[in-house]
This record gives C-alpha cells, structure tokens and sequence, in this order.
C-alpha cells in the first residue's frame, strides 16, 4: 500500500525474505472484505471501532517489540506534523474502507486502490513538481476509462453512490498521504498507521450505536483489525525496508488480484462484466507505470554505480 526506502544494499537471502513478508502483506490485506461479510453487526462505525482498536493495539504491540519502550516513545515523538497529516489520513481511508465495503461490491473498493499509484504521480507533479513521463500520462489516462467503466457498470437499481464515492476517497486520500512521504522521507509508517488506527477507534466509538457484540463478532472482529489491518502493515514495513521499492510496490498489487476472489470463492459476490473489464484497464496501466517505475530505478542505479 506504500512504499519505503531501503536501507544498504540487500543480500539475496534478505531479498527472498523481503519478498515474502511483503506478499505476506498483500495476502493479509486481501480477505479484509471476506471477512467484513461475515460479520454479523448492523452498524458501520461500530464495525470501524472494534476493528481500528485492535489494529491500534496490534501495532502498538508491534513497536514495543521491536523497538522496545524508549524506542517506541521516541517514534511517536519524532512523527512532526507530516506524520500526524498520514495519521489522520489513515484514520480516514480506515473508516472509508469500512463503510464502502458495507455499500459496493469490495472488487470496486480494490480496484479502486490499484489507481493510487498513478493518482500520486499525478499529484506529485502538481504539489512538488516531479516530472511526468509520457508512459504515466498514458497509464493515467488508461486509469480514467477504466475507472469511468467501472462506474458505469455499478449504478444499476440498487447501487450506493456514497459507497463509490468513499472508495474513490480512498485512492484520493492514500494518493495524497503518499505525496506526504516523498516530501519527508523520514516518516515512519507504523507509528502513524497505530495513532491513525487509534484516531478512526476514538472517533467511532463518539459515532457508533452501540459497541456490544456477541463473542462470535468479536472474534472475526479481531481477525478484521488485527490479523487483516495491523499485520499486513506490519509484514508491509518491515519486508519493504528489505527489497527495492517498485518491487515492493508491484508485489502490492496481489491484493488487488486476491480481493475480488475471496469474495467469489466465500460469499458468491461475482463482479459485473464492466467491473471485470474496467478493473482490468486498470491493473494493466498499473503494472505498465511500475514496471516502468522499476526500468528506470534500475537504469538510475546502474549509471550511479557507473559514475
């Protein structure tokens, strides 16, 4: 869902490593929406609470683990305003995610989220002026039409518009946080998911009907907030930090190949034919633009280690 920088030059057995955590990661993230319909709760921001608490925690536990007391304290501390600015960005698409997959079918929401990428470059060119190739002008606009026909296809009798419109908040908002990151660098993702995680908890818990749930609930609850949300970040950070970001990155997108096929093999939610074609535009002008992305971070390391 994000990239980070390396540190150092990876050996081949941490880039196998890395490899795996990072498709761990996109796996973990993928059976957010399987698990979502199995829930048996009515009311979206009591589902945003419980499952933004235990991804708080989850991570919280996380950090104390790796980085101990001190070290933990020190990350939240050293977060500055960019890193707030993702928190509460976080807080939203959490919220988002909940909501829209509660109104659309989750292959819209996902496909959706494949756009994020290109929707950065985008506005990475108009807020700090980075360049645009021809190849992601092209793969943008691909992203359109796509999106245009899985719109199209998606507000039959019974359609929710708001739930189209909170997953495309989702890319916007995530585009958004991403340029945050390549302006400071030095922002550290986990801290920001946990306070983001905690933030949406608060908020909903003030929104929320009720937040009592039979122990049944409780448990996949817990597997939607933990064992989806916060291990997939987990598993996310610490295998990116490990192998190239563009790889990263184009190993991502698993999520978005999984996501959908959860949904057929447990719940029978087979996506429209124009979500089919119009998601796959938009996967195609993906992994054209990462591949791309990856062309050129190697071309750029081999002329570095020329000169």
């Amino acid at each position: 869902m994000t990239s980070v920088s390396t540190g150092g030059t990876p050996t081949r057995a941490t880039s196998l490593l890395g490899v795996m955590l990072v498709v761990g990661s996109a796996i973990a993230w993928s059976y957010g929406g399987a698990i979502q319909r199995f829930i048996g709760v009515d009311d979206g921001w009591t589902l945003v609470f419980w499952r933004c608490l235990f991804a708080g925690v989850f991570l919280l536990c996380f950090m104390l683990l790796r980085d101990g007391p001190a070290g933990t304290r020190r990350l939240f501390a050293d977060m500055g305003r960019p890193g707030l600015a993702i928190a509460l960005g976080f807080a939203c698409i959490s919220t988002c995610f909940v909501m829209a997959v509660s109104m659309t079918p989750v292959a819209n929401v996902v496909l959706f989220m494949a756009a994020i990428p290109l929707f950065a470059a985008l506005f990475a060119r108009i807020f700090i002026g980075e360049p645009i190739t021809g190849i992601t002008w092209g793969a943008i606009l691909a992203v359109l039409i796509g999106i245009a026909i899985m719109v199209s296809g998606s507000l039959g009798p019974g359609a929710s518009r708001l739930g189209l419109l909170l997953a495309g908040a989702i890319a916007l908002i995530f585009a958004g946080m991403t340029v945050i990151t390549r302006s400071h660098p030095g922002i550290r993702m986990t801290p920001a998911a946990c306070a983001g995680s905690l933030i949406a908890a608060l908020v909903a818990a003030t929104q929320a009907g009720y937040l009592s749930v039979s122990s049944g609930d409780l448990a996949l609850l817990f597997a939607f907030g933990a064992l989806n949300l916060g291990l997939g970040m987990a598993l996310y950070v610490t295998g990116a930090r490990m192998i190239p970001a563009a790889l990263a990155a184009l190993l991502g997108t698993l999520e978005m190949i999984l996501a959908p096929l959860w949904m057929v093999l447990f719940h029978g939610e087979i996506p429209s034919l124009r979500t089919v074609g119009g998601g796959t535009l938009v996967l195609a002008a993906l992994f054209t633009y990462l591949l791309h992305q990856a062309y050129r971070s190697s071309k750029d390391a081999k002329t570095a280690a020329v000169t």
